[in-house]
């Protein structure tokens, strides 16, 4: 039966409940009149939720001290802001450990809490058998000192559904990048050159008769070399284009609509006058 703080519990209550956050605002009187101090902090049931101790600084009343008051002993007054300790004595807080840390908490720290309390109150009060067991116990054997009374006040919550956005990523589609060969003809003009003989018959201009060695022999010839050029075509690779390929992230807002339900106060009261207080939302 561990008990933490209550915001160690429930870490959004001043958000998601009004009274909550005001109750550990109110202050602590005794007798119905004397104040003892003010309101601490709160010890709930880490199993259950349920508050089993209010921690009350007592302030001037016993100097500097810190006591837990079980909740069965205190009736709970919202209108005025207070919490009234039935029977709380000086001397009972004089008699009780003070609270320091939350960690000592422990069943023997409670039992000296309960012993203190136990002797106060009445045989009519007493509900719970004479006799504990530590591995058995529990907080519904004593009602008198856990049983919450609300002098004056009742609780109705509220509920209302809202649209819980969540996103799920999946495979839109797929793009493939590649390449493929595409053959083409493709011209190239290639200026060449070729030789060729021109033979040029003339009239001498000197017709003196002579008797040449050489005349009149068979066999005789010119040689003359011809040359021409020819087209030499040969292919190369080289780098035409390169495609970089990476992706971005374009953000869009997808709406959707639901119909959601929400509860509204409903109030009859009969020509009464009642006074709302709180956030309307």
């Amino acid at each position: 039966m561990a008990l933490v703080k209550l915001e160690d519990f429930y870490p959004n209550y001043q958000e998601d409940s009004f009274e909550l956050d005001d109750i550990k605002k109110f202050d602590v009187y005794a007798n119905r009149n004397e104040r003892v101090g003010s309101l601490s902090d709160i010890l709930v049931d880490e199993q259950t939720g349920n508050f089993r101790y209010f921690v009350v600084d007592t302030g001037f009343w016993v100097f500097g001290k810190k006591v837990l008051l079980p909740v069965g002993l205190a009736d709970i007054h919202y209108t005025e802001k207070h919490i009234y300790a039935k029977g709380l004595t000086k001397e009972q807080v004089e008699n009780l450990p003070n609270f320091d840390d939350l960690e000592k908490v422990d069943y023997d720290y409670e039992e000296r809490v309960r012993g203190v309390y136990r002797g106060s109150l009445t045989t009519s009060d007493i509900t719970q058998p004479a006799m504990y067991d530590r591995s058995t116990y529990n907080y519904e054997q004593e009602p008198s000192l856990y049983n919450i009374d609300n002098h004056d006040k009742q609780s109705l919550k509220l509920y209302e559904e809202r649209l819980v956005a969540n996103k799920k990523r999946r495979k839109a589609g797929e793009v493939k990048i590649g390449k493929h060969v595409q053959t083409e003809t493709a011209r190239v003009a290639v200026p060449v050159e070729k030789e060729r003989v021109i033979i040029e018959r003339v009239n001498p201009t000197d017709t003196t008769p002579s008797n040449p060695q050489n005349a009149f022999h068979d066999g005789e010839v010119a040689r003359i070399e011809i040359y021409e050029e020819t087209p030499n075509i040969s292919k190369e690779a080289v780098l035409r284009e390169e495609v970089r390929v990476n992706k971005v992230v374009d953000t869009d807002t997808v709406e959707a609509s639901e119909t959601v339900r929400r509860e509204e106060l409903d109030i009859d009261s009969e020509g009464l006058p009642v006074v709302e207080k709180g956030n309307k939302q």
